[in-house]
């Protein structure tokens, strides 16, 4: 085949024209031309840290989401679906994105569970590791577990040996680590970080040595703090998508939303491609193609440098997407899953407050943000010694329910998400995937948290005369239906939200971080409030 076009070549950082010849899926010449052309053929863009599940469909379905907007290839820590399902759910990942021309380099999560100090559905210990090193998984995924790293735990210390033992790549993932204890983190091997939120903490981390993935998700947007690593640290950035919704994806982009962000910050391509492309295909030693004679054919063609809409996408040699749709079908899938609780009731769900009880300690979220505050709460005004919410105040009522068996659940209160009506829930609750609800009142958390009891997983909300949801039967996490219409459910379920008073971005994503006890400071596992700087359980009461 012949392909002609402006070559953005990012090894010499020119452009000029040529007429490139590709067969079997390798590029066999490129050929300065003498015509004028319009469009742009640049390599394919590449995800340096996503979790699939995150876009609430499989790998097959994620795919056509992304092929037609560029991205070529993910780097994909399959941490949630683990989390329920153990090594079974990686083995299922990899197996259906195996269908699909994508290029997907899964890494073996590290961290299931996250911690102890919450029940999850299945476990990756060091032998499953080694199982899936030697099956082709392409790296240790991010390294949750900090301060097992930084005190010797000797369970950690197995993982990482044997993510040296057969050369892979180290993920990390230490959100405000610093000093001597980062140092230690670094000197483990751990070679990267999607988690910070400041420039500094960035430097820090790229002066011992650590690549910086720059994220801009659903919930977490880091692009603005940090895209000036692009220019003053070329060699050791990348681009992440991390956790984003499908809505994000349809109605945004994937990877080429941040090219356009960076464009739009006056980058040149060639330094966002060294971000996009370049530093990941480096970095983790993928088999993707560069545009160089010898090259997998894995190239885009774009409208121009400026909007830089995507026209058509190659992998291998093979068109896979042009004019914003994929060209590749989809096989039927297998639902795989794991849902064992029983329906709540209001009484499960009452606070009594203690004799010499004055405070509790509420969780205070930020938009934007995973990283929580402590906000202490006056309860000296409330009445019978039964805790209500406050919605005045934006004091909601919190709710974790194991769902892997029956248990009672867990209960703490929220600030910063401003509904003022009725509940929302969902199994999509990082990191060991429970039910997670907020809540005005009991009687609509009740209905909420037993409506996704009786789908076996999703998103609901609801109010007192109506309830919305979104059905995901493959581990709780992801949908069986193609990504744009998971997009458009999700869009109507989010408006259903946000005219319920809520003003986050992404509430849905907001409150799946509401548990994920490895995240500071003050969170609410199925065990019971969470203080992350202790990384221990604290009291309600003060």
């Amino acid at each position: 085949m012949i392909i002609k076009g402006n070559l953005v070549d990012i090894h010499f950082n020119k452009i000029y024209p040529v007429e490139i010849t590709f067969a079997n899926g390798i590029i066999n010449s490129i050929n300065h031309s003498v015509e004028k052309f319009s469009n742009y053929i640049l390599p394919g863009l590449i995800d340096s840290h996503v979790h699939i599940e995150s876009s609430m469909t499989i790998p097959s379905r994620f795919s056509k989401m992304i092929v037609p907007r560029g991205t070529v290839a993910v780097v994909s820590d399959p941490h949630e679906i683990a989390n329920v399902l153990g090594r079974e759910g990686v083995e299922y990942m990899i197996e259906d994105a195996a269908t699909t021309p994508l290029k997907c380099f899964f890494g073996v999560p590290s961290c299931v569970p996250a911690t102890d100090f919450e029940s999850s559905g299945g476990r990756i210990e060091a032998e499953d590791i080694e199982y899936l090193f030697l099956k082709g998984a392409s790296f240790l995924a991010e390294m949750m577990n900090f301060p097992g790293v930084i005190y010797d735990d000797p369970k950690v210390k197995a993982k990482l040996d044997l993510a040296k033992k057969y050369n892979k790549p180290i993920d990390g993932h230490a959100p405000g680590l610093i000093g001597d204890d980062l140092i230690k983190y670094a000197s483990a091997g751990i070679s990267t970080d999607h988690e910070c939120s400041t420039l500094q903490e960035a430097i820090d981390k790229i002066k011992l040595g650590m690549m910086i993935q720059i994220r801009e998700g659903s919930a977490a947007r880091n692009f603005d703090s940090l895209h000036t690593l692009i220019r003053s640290y070329p060699n050791n950035v990348m681009l992440c998508t991390d956790d984003s919704h499908p809505d994000l994806i349809m109605n945004s982009g994937h990877i080429d939303r941040l090219v356009r962000l960076a464009l739009n910050k006056g980058y040149s391509i060639f330094e966002i491609y060294k971000a996009a492309v370049l530093n990941p295909v480096l970095h983790y030693k993928l088999p993707v193609g560069l545009l160089r004679e010898g090259d997998p054919a894995d190239f885009i063609i774009v409208d121009n440098l400026s909007d830089f809409t995507v026209l058509e996408t190659y992998i291998d040699g093979v068109k896979v997407a042009e004019n914003s749709k994929s060209l590749f079908e989809l096989k039927p899938i297998l639902k795989v899953n794991k849902f064992e609780c029983n329906y709540i009731s209001e009484d499960d769900l009452c606070v009594t407050i203690p004799n010499d009880a004055s405070k509790i300690r509420v969780i205070e979220a930020e938009d934007g943000e995973l990283l929580t505050k402590e906000f202490l709460w006056d309860i000296t005004n409330q009445k019978d010694k039964i805790v209500k919410t406050d919605l005045t105040n934006d004091i909601l009522k919190v709710v974790v329910l194991n769902r892997y068996q029956p248990s009672k659940p867990a209960i703490g209160f929220i600030k910063g998400f401003g509904l003022k009506k009725g509940a929302l829930a969902s199994s999509v609750a990082h990191d060991s995937h429970n039910i997670v609800a907020i809540g005005c009142d009991d009687q609509s958390l009740v209905k909420a948290i037993n409506s996704l009891i009786d789908m076996k997983g999703g998103l609901v909300a609801c109010t007192e005369d109506q309830l919305k949801s979104l059905a995901l039967p493959v581990a709780g996490l992801m949908s069986d239906i193609e990504g744009e219409e998971v997009a458009k459910i999700y869009t109507e379920l989010n408006q259903f939200v946000f005219d319920s008073g809520v003003l986050l971005k992404a509430p849905f994503m907001t409150m799946a971080f509401m548990s994920l006890l490895v995240i500071p400071k003050l969170k609410l596992g199925d065990r019971g409030l969470f203080d992350v700087s202790t990384f221990s359980f604290t009291q309600l009461f003060v």
